[in-house]
């Protein structure tokens, strides 16, 4: 009997170990880590770069600010680049997602006048990479539009879609003999919605019947401007990757009623669908429901025709299949009522065409950030939807990432126990069957995190803004997720032996 007992122990044991091993990540699958130029490098106004929109914002009305701040030195990447490439040498990173600035590499938005000083800088960033095989991903518009084009209407501008595809092109030469992987803009209704239809990003246009529409038409034509440029004339010579990253929180119905479910599918089709749907769908143009919402809306509202400009067949056949990968960012979750939880909201809006509610369980772990909890296989629920929405098209998590507030420091648990659930949930999604190539942690480091300022951290390091060389310290998430990118599983008695961050040999 005793021997029964100590080999059925043993079969047990065996078996749990099996268990975390075979749950393990491919060893192609790309480990890597992301940020923003704007969030990070600093040098707002140093050789030759010229103003954006945050600098703008920043300085002529600081308080919206949360903490007064702005991205004027930030964690200084501009001058500590080579420290930065050192710690995803320190978290054996397969990859880096960074952005380029269009202000520092054309000041004054127009490719007509190319900064050198700005060049030789991503240069530089991109050679350091290189040198220790890391995988540089490039995002060519993260929110930082030259000032000089928002005083011409930016993206509420049709000519924007050219504006953009003249910068795309400057960045594709200098630099897609060695980026071979691009994405053209990160997080179109943010840009759209938030900086142009209210006052949550710059540039706090606040035109809430037609800024977010007028943004999303041009923008999607930017984009894809800037895609056939590279798929035509750059792609053949460079043999890279064109694609574009979207905001995907997951939402969900807070009742099984049909009028919940039909809520939540038109928050997702606001949110993501209508900037995804004109490229990842067979048809093309705007989601169905959302169009008709805001159409119906418009007419109720006195409006002579849809506030929602429409594509012309040309333009969507244009937009359509204008991308070789999904990008999603995905953060949170929320539940969503037709009838339960409104707030009163501008008419007409983005958010009054919705008219819907949303909700937050109580015992969802709130973050440093107040819209942003830990909610169950929120990760998972939204790349299988993508997944089924656009038939099964290439996507990388371009983003994830959790908020801590100033008080929490280098013990960061509830950011590891977010990074471990949200893997987890990827190991789910690619044992269903979805196609997912990578996943980059937000962030790096601490950076400017917008309006919220430096009241909230996102990275892996630990910046000091205190310290004039912007000192970086790993966290203990950085240990964590070092050890999973090493060891390609997700260990959960791993904890740091002590909080030294070293090199591996290889990286």
């Amino acid at each position: 009997m005793k021997v029964l007992v100590i080999l059925s122990l043993m079969t047990v044991a065996s078996h749990g170990l099996s268990v975390k091993h075979q749950r393990s990540f491919a060893a192609d699958f790309v480990f890597g880590c992301a940020t923003a130029s704007y969030q990070v490098e600093g040098a707002w106004n140093e050789d030759g770069k010229g103003e954006n929109i945050w600098d703008h914002m920043t300085h002529n009305k600081p308080t919206v600010i949360k903490d007064l701040s702005n991205g004027d030195v930030a964690a200084d990447s501009y001058h500590n680049y080579k420290r930065d490439v050192e710690i995803m040498r320190e978290l054996g990173l397969d990859a880096y997602r960074f952005s380029l600035s269009w202000s520092r590499i054309l000041p004054t938005g127009f490719a007509s006048e190319i900064n050198p000083a700005a060049i030789e800088y991503y240069n530089n960033l991109i050679n350091e990479m290189l040198k220790y095989d890391i995988k540089p991903m490039a995002t060519l518009y993260h929110w930082d539009l030259p000032q000089k084009l928002q005083e011409l209407g930016g993206f509420a501008n049709p000519l924007i879609a050219e504006w953009f595809e003249d910068y795309a092109r400057v960045a594709y030469e200098h630099f897609g003999d060695r980026v071979k992987f691009w994405i053209t803009i990160n997080e179109p209704k943010e840009i759209c919605h938030q900086g142009y239809g209210s006052t949550t990003m710059a540039p706090i246009l606040n035109s809430t019947a037609f800024g977010t529409y007028l943004c999303a038409k041009h923008l999607l034509l930017a984009h894809a401007n800037a895609y056939h440029a590279y798929n035509n004339d750059f792609r053949p010579t460079q043999g890279g990757e064109c694609g574009i990253t979207f905001a995907v929180s997951w939402y969900d119905a807070l009742t099984d009623s049909d009028e919940d479910k039909f809520a939540a599918e038109l928050k997702k089709q606001g949110d993501y669908g209508l900037y995804s749907d004109p490229i990842f769908s067979e048809e093309g143009g705007y989601p169905t429901d959302i169009a008709k919402r805001i159409s119906e809306k418009s007419a109720q509202q006195g409006f002579s025709k849809s506030r929602l400009p429409e594509f012309t067949e040309e333009e969507k056949a244009w937009v359509r299949g204008t991308s070789d990968f999904y990008g999603v960012n995905h953060y949170t979750a929320k539940l969503i009522s037709a009838t339960e939880h409104k707030e009163l909201n501008d008419v007409p809006s983005y958010e009054d065409d919705l008219d819907i509610g949303t909700f937050v369980p109580e015992d969802w772990q709130k973050s440093g950030a107040d819209w942003l909890m830990m909610a169950p296989k929120s990760l998972y629920n939204c790349l299988m939807d993508v997944h089924e929405r656009y038939n099964a098209p290439v996507l990388y998590v371009t983003e994830n990432g959790w908020a801590d507030s100033l008080e929490v420091g280098l013990s960061d648990d509830l950011r590891v126990e977010y990074y471990r659930a949200a893997l987890e949930d990827v190991l789910d999604a690619i044992d269903a069957g979805v196609n997912l190539k990578g996943y980059l942690a937000w962030s790096l480091i601490d950076n400017f995190e917008w309006m919220s300022g430096y009241s909230q951290r996102f990275g892996l390091y630990y910046v000091d803004y205190e310290d004039p060389a912007r000192t970086r310290t790993a966290k203990k998430s950085a240990f964590v997720y070092k050890h999973i990118v090493k060891n390609r599983y997700i260990d959960y008695d791993y904890e740091p032996e002590s909080m030294t961050m070293t090199i591996d040999e290889g990286h």
